[in-house]
């Protein structure tokens, strides 16, 4: 039986500002790859090839990203939520289960068991395996759960189940101290259609705050199904910059880091412009196509430089991470910072709006003239 899934990508991201106020959450590049490609490729690799994607916030970057799918070997099509004014989009998101509701309401596409996914995690589950065990318990719905150190399960939703795997409650990131489980909601759903019957019409109506609840008072078959799995959530920014840490040293097999390997542990995309005997490069790294690369420039991995980037004389980029178009003033130096536009975000997610600052002569877009010299030997 071929299933049918849905990826939910109409949230704006307000974890992961200042990135997503250009970039929605699910287009969030991993080394050049959108997250949600990742999703569509694992989708595809189960055979589920038949994908609704409900969008809002900043939705023509992804249906013109995704398209129909045919290049990613599937088949796409796109629910917006929102309305047009003065001739522009805009996004009114329906929550995640309300998103759901509109499409079936539509014209029923879920008519067997389906898979919801979130648009803004790497994962590398068996999916086959969880669909068959949801048979198995001839479950209405099943949340995939995984398990985490107790010292951080406030960060998460906490699922309680009985010994039978039934969802009992729910905990929203309780402190460690209160958690009565360390299994955690991890946004991959399986449903069967009838789960529609209990999902209001015409109403911004969530998953996890309403409908889950909702199931378990009125007792229906509701299971939570742990599995040891690579789950990477991104929902803030330290967790993004974590993540590209963990890729470019390996630690994510199925996220291989693109361009062409120069040296051991050194990834270039085309054409990048450097005099490598003039500066000092330190494994993992990764630097963008059509990059330039001034003498004295110190680069420690792990680090990505996104394309198209200009790093001036004697700059240091330290365990940090560059987007597209960012030229770093003479000798400034960055450390475990995440450079995006006009912002700078350090590692724990405090953001520094460069413009605001008056530090923009720091970081510039580098399509701009900037006079030689300027940002000399300052430290973010």
């Amino acid at each position: 039986m071929a299933y049918k899934a849905m990826i939910l990508a109409a949230g704006k991201g307000t974890r992961v500002r200042p990135i997503t106020y250009t970039i929605p959450k699910p287009m969030i590049p991993i080394l050049e790859r959108p997250v949600m490609e990742f999703l569509v490729d694992l989708l595809r690799r189960h055979g589920i090839t038949q994908i609704m994607v409900n969008v809002s916030h900043l939705a023509h970057q992804i249906e013109n990203y995704f398209r129909d799918g045919q290049r990613f070997g599937v088949q796409i099509a796109y629910s917006f939520e929102g309305r047009i004014v003065e001739g522009e989009l805009i996004g009114e998101a329906l929550g995640s289960a309300g998103g759901m509701k509109r499409i079936q309401e539509f014209n029923p596409f879920f008519d067997d068991t389906f898979v919801v996914l979130c648009g803004d995690a790497l994962i590398d589950l068996d999916l086959t395996a969880a669909i068959r065990w949801h048979h198995h318990r001839q479950s209405l719905a099943t949340i995939i759960t995984k398990s985490v150190p107790l010292e951080v399960v406030s960060n998460y939703g906490v699922v309680v189940t009985d010994e039978h795997y039934r969802i009992r409650s729910f905990q929203e990131k309780p402190r460690q101290e209160e958690a009565l489980s360390t299994q955690i909601n991890t946004g991959i759903y399986i449903f069967e259609p009838e789960i529609f019957e209990y999902i209001p019409s015409g109403e911004v109506y969530d998953l996890g705050s309403q409908l889950f609840p909702r199931l378990v008072e009125l007792g229906v078959p509701f299971y939570a199904l742990p599995m040891q799995f690579e789950w990477i959530d991104i929902g803030q920014v330290p967790d993004y910059w974590r993540t590209v840490q963990m890729v470019l040293q390996g630690q994510v097999p199925h996220v291989p880091i693109p361009g062409q390997q120069i040296r051991p542990g050194i990834y270039t995309g085309l054409n990048v412009a450097a005099d490598w005997t003039k500066i000092h490069v330190q494994p993992p790294v990764y630097i963008g196509g059509m990059t330039r690369i001034e003498p004295g420039v110190t680069i420690i991995g792990p680090a990505m430089i996104g394309p198209n980037c200009r790093l001036g004389q004697n700059s240091c980029v330290e365990r940090s991470i560059i987007f597209e178009y960012s030229r770093l003033g003479n000798g400034v130096h960055l450390k475990d910072k995440l450079v995006f536009g006009r912002y700078c975000v350090d590692k724990s997610g405090a953001t520094i709006d460069l413009q605001k600052a008056a530090l923009d002569w720091l970081i510039t877009d580098a399509r701009c003239e900037v006079p030689p010299g300027v940002g000399t030997g300052t430290h973010l």
